[in-house]
C-alpha cells in the first residue's frame, strides 16, 4: 500500500468542495471529481504527462453522489490510484459505490441533519427572540456536522481503498440517522409550546415559562413513539399548564 502525502490529501479535502462547481448533465460531478482528485493524480503520475492526461480523461467521466460523502469515492479512488489498480477496476468500482454514496447521503443530511439543524434554529428563535443568534447556532451546528461527515468519508476512503464498502457497512450511520431522527421530534415538540407562548413576553412568564415546553419535549421524545395516545394527550395536558401558569399568577 502506497502511502499519500498529508498535503496531497489535504489538498485533495479542500477541492472536494467545489465537486459540484461544474456539475453538467453529461458527466454531472465528473469534471468535478477530477479535480479534486488532481493532487493524487499529479503525486501518482509525477513526470509522467501522457499517464497523467489519461488518469484525468478517465476521471471526468459519468459521477454523481451526495456532494457531503463524494469524499468516500474520492479517498478510496485516490487510493486505487496510488496502489497501481486496473483503471478498468476503478472505473467499476466508481460506478458501483456512486449510487449507494447517493442515497445514503440524501437521508442522513437532506432528510436528517439539515431538518434537525433548522429546528434548532428556530426553538433558539422563539426562545431568544433574536434572529442573529438563531442563524448563528444554525450555522455553527449544521456545518460542524456536515464538514465532520465530509472529513471522516474521506479518510476511511483513504485508509481502505477499494474495501471502503465494508466499513461504510459497519459504520454507525443509520444508528446517528436515528437519533438525528429522535432530534427532529424533540425539536419540533419544543417549538409548538415555544410558538404558543410566544405573544408573551418573558417578564409576563416568569422565571419557570421554559420549564413547561422543556417537559413537553421530554414526555414527547421518551413516551412518543411508545406509548402514543396516551403519551400525546399527557403532552397537550402539559403544554396546556405552560399556557395557562402565567394567567393565574
Amino acid at each position: 500500500m502506497t502511502a499519500l502525502p498529508a498535503r496531497v490529501i489535504a489538498r485533495m479535502f479542500l477541492r472536494s468542495f467545489a465537486i459540484q462547481g461544474s456539475w453538467n448533465y453529461r458527466t454531472l460531478q465528473g469534471s468535478g471529481f477530477a479535480y479534486a482528485l488532481m493532487p493524487v493524480l499529479r503525486h501518482v503520475y509525477h513526470g509522467d504527462d501522457d499517464r497523467l492526461q489519461d488518469a484525468v480523461l478517465r476521471h471526468t467521466s459519468l459521477f454523481n453522489a451526495h456532494p457531503y460523502l463524494a469524499g468516500v469515492a474520492l479517498g478510496a479512488v485516490a487510493r486505487m490510484e496510488a496502489d497501481g489498480e486496473d483503471p478498468a477496476i476503478i472505473d467499476r468500482f466508481k460506478t458501483a459505490l456512486r449510487g449507494s454514496l447517493g442515497s445514503l447521503g440524501d437521508r442522513i443530511v437532506w432528510a436528517g441533519w439539515r431538518p434537525a439543524c433548522v429546528l434548532l434554529g428556530v426553538n433558539v428563535l422563539l426562545a431568544t427572540e433574536s434572529a442573529g443568534t438563531a442563524i448563528a447556532v444554525f450555522l455553527l451546528v449544521y456545518n460542524a456536522g456536515h464538514l465532520a461527515l465530509r472529513w471522516w468519508g474521506l479518510r476511511i476512503g483513504v485508509e481502505n481503498g477499494k474495501r471502503v464498502g465494508e466499513q461504510l457497512r459497519r459504520a454507525p450511520l443509520l444508528a446517528w440517522h436515528e437519533r438525528v431522527v429522535d432530534a427532529i421530534a424533540f425539536f419540533l415538540g419544543f417549538a409548538l409550546p415555544l410558538a404558543a407562548i410566544g405573544s408573551m413576553t418573558n417578564a409576563e412568564l416568569g422565571a419557570p415559562w421554559i420549564a413547561f415546553p422543556a417537559a413537553a419535549a421530554v414526555v414527547g421524545y421518551f413516551a412518543g413513539v411508545r406509548s402514543r395516545l396516551a403519551a400525546l394527550i399527557l403532552l397537550v395536558i402539559v403544554a396546556i399548564a405552560g399556557l395557562l401558569f402565567p394567567l393565574i399568577q
